[in-house]
């Protein structure tokens, strides 16, 4: 049986499951000027090496979310890899302004801290970009593709098409307004991830299973309450609605970056952004005659880096490698 919120709290190994990473730099960005702002944007580097990898967080989740890939890149390969990490506007440390919010308006941010940390060259980011987080990584390459030396597009969608049912789709959207226990949270959460994963030991070897970690983490991102609010998670939300790269767009994206600089990763079961707005967002990049690579991880579901870590880890080191010899 997954332990209780009480038990995990409980657990010896609770008050360090965030890893004590500790970043090359780190602070706040003032971004967004004439854009309703300025409000700032929390960052973090880890790592000093060549390679600038750019990791794009989904709807409602901070920054640490990416400690697994900040560990595997900016800490065991640091002369290799710098990372930089960023809690997106409407959460974690960084602001929360009362605004409408885009994915276009968000990838304008990230581009403010980039150009604040000096990433500006040609061909120099590799953006990697979960769920909303991959929406937003589409506008990057779309405001400014020749900074892009590489695309990885995780869980994440062109525009979000319902998938299911009317009713379904109607209970989904109604239930995330509804306040519910920290428990039935976590059973919501841990819905969107593959139970053979959750019931897995736990990798770390602390927790004893990879569920009861994983319900740790979000444990204590909502126990963060300046960080994790429900108005900054509507707001994001919102941004996930409203996304849409059509046809042409996409295309444009292909065109500018390149598609043999594009790789597309999604879970077959993954019930939140469904497997088949993969196929679409493939479709619409050109597909396999453009170059563009389309990873489907069978039975797993929509937290691929968590997942699918060491595949993950992979499949990045080798984009980064490949674009190289372009």
């Amino acid at each position: 049986m997954p332990l209780t919120v009480a038990e995990v709290l409980e657990h010896p190994a609770y008050p360090h499951v965030i890893r004590n990473l500790q970043p090359t730099k780190k602070g706040k960005v003032a971004v967004a000027n004439r854009r309703g702002g300025p409000f700032d944007i929390a960052f973090e580097v880890h790592g000093s090496g060549p390679n600038h990898l750019v990791w794009v967080m989904g709807l409602g989740a901070f920054k640490w979310f990416w400690q697994r890939q900040t560990k595997d890149f900016g800490h065991d390969q640091s002369s290799k890899y710098s990372c930089l990490i960023f809690d997106n506007r409407g959460m974690g440390e960084s602001d929360k302004p009362i605004m409408r919010y885009t994915t276009s308006e968000m990838a304008k941010d990230t581009m403010e801290v980039l150009n604040h940390l000096d990433w500006t060259s040609r061909r120099e980011l590799h953006v990697i970009g979960i769920s909303m987080g991959g929406m937003i990584a589409q506008e990057m390459a779309y405001l400014e593709p020749e900074r892009i030396a590489s695309l990885t597009l995780v869980s994440t969608a062109a525009e979000l098409k319902s998938t299911v049912g009317y009713i379904e789709n109607l209970r989904n959207r109604i239930n995330i307004l509804v306040p519910k226990s920290v428990d039935v949270q976590l059973d919501e959460v841990k819905s969107r991830v593959s139970q053979s994963w959750l019931s897995a030991p736990d990798v770390d070897g602390e927790f004893p299973t990879n569920g009861d970690r994983f319900a740790a983490q979000e444990i204590t991102k909502r126990r963060d309450k300046e960080g994790f609010t429900r108005r900054g998670f509507l707001f994001q939300a919102v941004s996930t609605v409203t996304h849409k790269k059509n046809v042409e767009q996409l295309h444009q994206i292909t065109e500018t970056v390149g598609g043999s600089r594009i790789q597309i990763l999604h879970g077959t079961i993954d019930n939140l952004i469904t497997v088949p707005h993969a196929d679409v967002l493939y479709d619409r990049l050109g597909g396999k005659a453009a170059g563009v690579t389309n990873t489907i991880f069978e039975g797993r579901g929509h937290y691929l880096p968590w997942e699918e870590r060491q595949d993950f880890k992979s499949l990045i080191e080798a984009l980064v490698e490949k674009v190289q010899a372009l």
